[in-house]
């Protein structure tokens, strides 16, 4: 079905542009899935070409995080196409690391690059890509720490909780999912706003201010919590005990942010704020129609009420993928709000990107 939508799409496409249809009357429209496809292949494929180094491994701590969000999206457009030229560079990275996760032993962000061994796994089913991660967090959970203290910063929970979640679902073991649990609500407790419905990005921001006076939440930040939510989610047991308040929580947040989106279907790097970094930002804008993408999908969020958000956002991160394929106006590496050029990128918003490209086009079929 999916092939036969993207041929339609694509013979459409060439005769909307024989008949001189132009590029901003295309922008207007609602994306089709060939649109969607070729921009995903062509993000992808420049990005592929342009790793920094291929090694997310024991000793390639600081890539980890960075680079896991990049190979989850390339499988998301594997799982797309079908294309193994997506799916065999994973492969060769994967079993060159020997499936190992950074050498921090609980820090979340060592732990981002098991959600992609994980991913393999469902896909080929080779305990030998769960082993190592499975040993890691089997050694996590016989030493806890309370979440406010492990996962101290939103952003870890993108980078561990999905991580578990996958965990818990290929192996059958719902203790993964009940030190998840734990885990998120004692850092939720901690970090999240309830009067606004979104995360501090960490204990620094309780007290500091916009120059407007409001509350500083970052983008990115919140784009990495949201994102993480529907990761968990999209694992996560139907039956399990505690799935209605990750529900409740995803809804919540997710309803706050797209009242937050700009005119022209971006997110500023501060919410809050827009004017103090003005122009639209990729990597938050990305993870936010990823994860409101999947949950018009399974049903979470009421399509009438954010479709539009999310075909808004996919637009915009389009017209930000330059003619080589490079996704421009993506944050640097960071931890608050700031400024962002045309030309600055990184590998975890082309992997949102990517990820996003799937459920739109789920949302198209």
């Amino acid at each position: 079905m999916l092939a036969k939508r993207v041929f339609l799409g694509v013979l459409t496409f060439i005769c909307s542009m024989a008949g001189g249809q132009t590029a901003a009357t295309q922008t207007q429209t609602a994306p089709n899935p060939a649109q969607i496809v070729a921009t995903m292949q062509k993000a992808c494929d420049w990005q592929l070409a342009n790793l920094t180094t291929e090694k997310v491994s024991k000793d390639d701590t600081n890539m980890s995080w960075i680079r896991a969000p990049f190979f989850l999206g390339d499988l998301a457009l594997y799982r797309v196409t079908k294309e193994d030229r997506y799916l065999d560079p994973i492969l060769k990275i994967a079993a060159d690391n020997q499936y190992e996760p950074g050498k921090r032993f609980r820090h979340a962000d060592d732990e981002a690059v098991g959600q992609v061994y994980e991913e393999l796994y469902f896909l080929k089913r080779d305990p030998a890509m769960l082993a190592s991660v499975q040993a890691r967090w089997d050694q996590i959970i016989e030493q806890p720490m309370a979440g406010r203290v492990d996962w101290w910063w939103c952003d870890s929970l993108f980078m561990a909780p999905p991580a578990l979640a996958r965990l818990g679902a290929a192996t059958g073991d719902r203790k993964y999912f009940d030190f998840l649990d734990k885990q998120w609500w004692d850092t939720t407790d901690f970090l999240y706003d309830k009067s606004e419905n979104l995360y501090f990005r960490d204990k620094s921001y309780f007290q500091t201010r916009e120059a407007n006076g409001k509350k500083i939440f970052w983008s990115r930040g919140n784009g990495w919590v949201l994102a993480g939510l529907a990761e968990v989610l999209r694992y996560m047991p139907e039956d399990y005990t505690f799935r209605p308040k990750f529900v409740s929580l995803f809804k919540d947040m997710a309803t706050r942010i797209a009242g937050l989106q700009q005119p022209d279907g971006f997110w500023r790097t501060s919410l809050l704020d827009p004017t103090s970094c003005p122009g639209g930002e990729c990597s938050g804008t990305g993870f936010y129609c990823f994860a409101m993408g999947w949950g018009v999908n399974h049903g979470i969020l009421p399509r009438e009420q954010f479709l539009s958000v999310v075909e808004n956002a996919w637009n915009a991160l389009s017209s930000a993928v330059a003619d080589d394929g490079k996704l421009q106006y993506v944050q640097k590496p960071g931890a608050k709000p700031a400024l962002i050029q045309k030309d600055d990128t990184a590998e975890y918003g082309v992997g949102a990107l990517l990820l996003a490209g799937e459920q739109m086009i789920e949302l198209n079929k």
